[in-house]
């Protein structure tokens, strides 16, 4: 016995020593191929960000991922927080699966061979209740008082249980409900004391948030559903600023329905603005999510791009559906006040609202090039035209896909410059939209054969122009997209619209079309590795 225990204590001092060993900055541990081992088997949690020195994103995440570390080392807790720099050790992002920056990564036990995926949002609160989601139980339970105003305390939104019985049907419904959040701490209390602090006489369960109301109480039947529900529609604020660490809260959430204000932080009556905006936002809770958005900012032109404004036209609202597709509605007036953002917004929910559609001007000399000029104006005469075969490039001017493809694409022009029935033409689909077509990614080819059945067809063989003319002269059968290869198109070598979230939008050299659930959750050229 006395073997075993001496074997033990040189086991954790090497263990120990290995750690030490480590270098670390802003209580980060800073981790290489080298010390990765060492570093899982030292630590039996593990968070390891995966970044790159120039990442923006990285950038913006680096104070809070340490005031995370901070707090977590404060508490005495055994989760340790790391970094790696991905361009630096590319077998290590390799291995990992890592294809963004920031990826971030969860090992327990040292288990290499499946590490969940990070998903929470960007703050140090985020990071922390996570991590402790992950580790501890979903509830903590509170004896006293005193523990659950440490709780109330520790983050910006809190829920806690109060239940005379902690082996109650609700009480079970309540923790299977803290199981399925990940980024908010959940405690449970059946202490006389706790139900006297928060003026509670019977069972029930109160939502703590640093605020607007600062607390909400739930009433219903406690179910999961009915309290994820509550959870939902209560634990963001009314209006939101979009930011970098804001975002993934934003997208992240089950309300699917957005309704921005574009206004300059500059402007001079920039909070009475606010007040409208706010105001209007309590009669929409859990069905359309309010968010602001500073126009004055440089980080946030692209979004603003996106939707087709100027900063000069700003103050204005927009409206945005993520679902499958993304849709973007527009109102009528340009009145910001509470009760036409009302009314506007009644509007949508009652479908009495028309999606909007950005289009540029049409340029004169639209058709005077071999490769026609499409906008949204133009796009159904030119494309549905009956007596014409139409094989439109999508193109997005900022895609390094889209420029490989170019010279290609103009020389098909010139070879059938002067054909009778086949056009070749491009779309800028960054500032031209059509409801016919959805765009997913660039560059996309699609085929628009002559008849009057409006037929699509996507073109999925070689970028080459022996590729291009035997699809042209096959009438669009050489090359297609059969059915089932559609969903691979999106996951090919493309520039992804949809793989991203807004905040990649942020990033100078990416991409501005980008928004969505699916849609905002795919922008493979955003800070891919």
């Amino acid at each position: 016995m006395a073997g075993l225990r001496a074997a033990a204590a040189l086991l954790c001092l090497l263990l120990h020593s290995a750690a030490a060993a480590i270098e670390e900055e802003d209580g980060v541990l800073v981790l290489r191929a080298a010390s990765f081992e060492e570093a899982l088997a030292a630590h039996r949690y593990l968070l390891v960000e995966f970044y790159a020195p120039w990442c923006g994103h990285c950038k913006a995440l680096a104070p809070e991922y340490a005031k995370a570390a901070a707090k977590l080392k404060a508490e005495g807790s055994e989760i340790r927080l790391a970094k790696v720099d991905a361009t630096e050790e590319s077998e290590l992002a390799q291995q990992f699966g890592v294809r963004g920056y920031p990826t971030i990564k969860f090992f327990r036990n040292g288990d290499k061979a499946a590490p969940k995926e990070y998903t929470a949002g960007r703050e140090a609160d985020d990071i922390v209740s996570w991590l402790k989601k992950r580790t501890g139980p979903a509830a903590t339970t509170l004896t006293d008082a005193g523990a659950a105003e440490t709780l109330v305390d520790s983050s910006e939104v809190v829920v806690i249980g109060f239940f005379k019985d902690l082996t109650s049907e609700p009480a079970k419904e309540f923790l299977l409900a803290a199981e399925a959040v990940d980024d908010i701490p959940f405690g449970i209390s059946s202490s006389a004391d706790v139900f006297s602090k928060y003026q509670l006489s019977k069972d029930g369960v109160v939502l703590f948030k640093k605020f607007d109301e600062g607390r909400n109480n739930f009433e219903g039947d406690i179910t999961k559903d009915n309290l994820l529900n509550f959870i939902k529609s209560n634990s963001l604020p009314l209006v939101i600023e979009f930011t970098e660490q804001t975002a993934p809260k934003i997208f992240g959430g089950e309300i699917k329905t957005h309704i921005l204000l574009f206004l300059p932080k500059s402007v001079s009556d920039y909070q009475g603005k606010l007040d409208n905006f706010k105001s209007a936002a309590g009669n929409f809770k859990g069905k359309i999510l309010f968010i602001f958005i500073d126009s004055d900012h440089s980080d946030n032109q692209r979004i603003l791009e996106f939707f087709g404004l100027k900063k000069e036209e700003c103050p204005a609202v927009r409206l945005i559906t993520l679902e499958e597709e993304m849709t973007k509605y527009k109102p009528e007036s340009d009145e910001l006040t509470a009760d036409k953002i009302k009314e506007f917004c009644n509007k949508f929910l009652e479908g009495k609202i028309k999606p909007h559609l950005m289009s540029q001007d049409l340029p004169e000399d639209w058709d005077k090039q071999p490769v026609k000029v499409l906008v949204g104006k133009n796009f159904e005469e030119v494309a549905f035209d009956e007596n014409k075969n139409v094989f439109v490039e999508f193109y997005a001017p900022w895609c390094g896909h889209c420029k490989q493809l170019a010279p290609i694409w103009d020389k098909l022009g010139e070879t059938y410059r002067d054909h009778e029935n086949i056009v070749i033409a491009k779309m800028d689909s960054t500032a031209n939209e059509v409801e016919t077509v959805k765009i997913h990614s660039f560059p996309t080819l699609k085929f628009f054969p002559a008849g009057s059945g409006r037929n699509v067809i996507d073109y999925n063989g070689e970028r080459t122009l022996e590729g291009f003319k035997k699809f042209l002269e096959s009438g669009g059968q050489d090359g297609a997209a059969a059915d089932d290869d559609l969903e691979d198109l999106e996951t090919d070598e493309e520039t992804d619209l949809e793989e991203g979230r807004l905040m990649q939008l942020q990033e100078s050299d990416f991409a501005p079309n980008v928004f969505g659930t699916t849609a905002l959750t795919r922008l493979r050229c955003a800070g891919s590795v």
